[in-house]
């Protein structure tokens, strides 16, 4: 089965990892410069196919030669500044287009988009995400809609950004008393979700549905702060900053060059909303006819390829995979598997159950100096 990635990045190396764990698997790469990502995966073997590149979503036909020959599509493209002319031909239009043509030439399409998307927002980023996903939908029924919270996971663009800033700031900003929730979801788990809804065997269950994915973890902004301090082993003081400050930093940022310290008015006010599934999407898949559990997928089909694992509903914590890439020297051991970062189950567990029990202690902390902080830290 030939699987073409558009605009992959982060996200879309862990999906080409995951889909070539089954031999009968290939995977094409597809940008408009795809030849430094295909660099790095091509050691892993033929089942990387050749990069197409020069593909442009907003320029629909460059995609029929990409797609040719392709069983299913991954649209990963997508902007988190600019202006509302480019979100919308970017997230909207460029979204279309991929559905289109992946229709054309009988593909199943899984469209990346976000959690927290709205049609009626005010915020382009979200706004154009829901009407990305509407297109896609209108030009295949058959899509699937997969909505992640934060990604985590080595070189990515939340967590390790925030380590680097704690490296080079005298403090670390959160907006509003960093109330605002996420749920971080790990890499390697929504690659799984991704190769799991383009199995044959999965597409009828998952045609025409959204899976919100998030991970076991619900933190607020400030803990994942503390997080990022605690695993860098650097000390610095978290300073919480009203929104008015936020929205005029933006204001001057978004105007620059893009760079770690790029900050727009838009991902500030996106703070004021917890970034978390919905909760509706944790109930069974008979009460839910358009959503699937992001849980439930995982735990109804088996790894892939040629192993006798069975199926698992388990998430990777932010506890277990955060250490091996912002500690400086890493407070896992590094072991590895198909090219990414592997953390024993045990590891894992252990880790997970002494970072519960820390970020208690610290909440426990706040609220005595701050009673009005016991609503809404999680």
């Amino acid at each position: 089965m030939k699987t073409v990635l558009i605009g992959p990045g982060f996200l879309g190396s862990y999906i080409a990892r995951t889909l070539i764990q089954n031999p009968s698997n290939t995977v094409a790469l597809a940008s408009r410069s795809p030849q430094i990502l295909h660099s790095q995966l091509a050691p892993l073997g033929r089942q990387i196919l050749a990069p197409a590149p020069g593909v442009d979503i907003t320029r629909p036909e460059t995609l029929p030669t990409a797609l040719e020959g392709a069983d299913s599509v991954v649209n990963l493209v997508g902007v988190l500044h600019g202006s509302r002319k480019k979100f919308y031909n970017v997230q909207v239009h460029g979204a279309e287009h991929v559905a289109q043509a992946a229709e054309k030439v009988g593909a199943k399409i899984v469209h990346i988009s976000t959690i927290g998307a709205d049609p009626e927002s005010t915020i382009y980023y979200t706004r154009t995400k829901a009407l990305g996903e509407q297109a896609v939908l209108a030009a295949s029924p058959s899509a699937t809609i997969i909505r992640p919270s934060l990604i985590f996971g080595p070189s990515d663009s939340f967590f390790s950004r925030f380590g680097t800033l704690a490296r080079i700031l005298p403090f670390l900003p959160v907006f509003g008393g960093g109330k605002t929730r996420f749920q971080p979801v790990y890499a390697g788990d929504v690659a799984r979700a991704v190769e799991i809804c383009l199995r044959p065997e999965a597409r009828e269950r998952v045609a025409g549905k959204i899976v919100e994915a998030g991970g076991p973890d619900i933190l607020t902004y400030r803990e994942i702060m503390e997080l990022v301090l605690e695993y860098t082993q650097l000390s610095r003081p978290i300073v919480s900053l009203p929104f008015w400050v936020g929205k005029l930093q933006g204001l001057f940022l978004e105007r620059l060059p893009e760079s770690i310290f790029t900050l727009t008015r838009d991902q500030v006010e996106q703070l004021k909303r917890d970034n978390v599934v919905t909760p509706l999407h944790s109930l069974p898949d008979s009460e839910l006819p358009y959503h699937i559990s992001f849980r439930q997928l995982l735990g109804a089909f088996p790894p892939p390829g040629p192993s006798s694992a069975p199926p698992s509903e388990h998430l990777t914590s932010v506890t277990s995979i955060l250490p091996t890439y912002l500690s400086p020297k890493g407070s896992v051991p590094d072991k590895r598997t198909h090219g990414r970062n592997y953390v024993g189950a045990g590891d894992g567990e252990r880790l997970k159950a002494r970072e519960k029990e820390r970020m208690r202690r610290r909440r426990e902390m706040r609220e005595l100096k701050d009673p009005s902080d016991r609503d809404g830290n999680r």
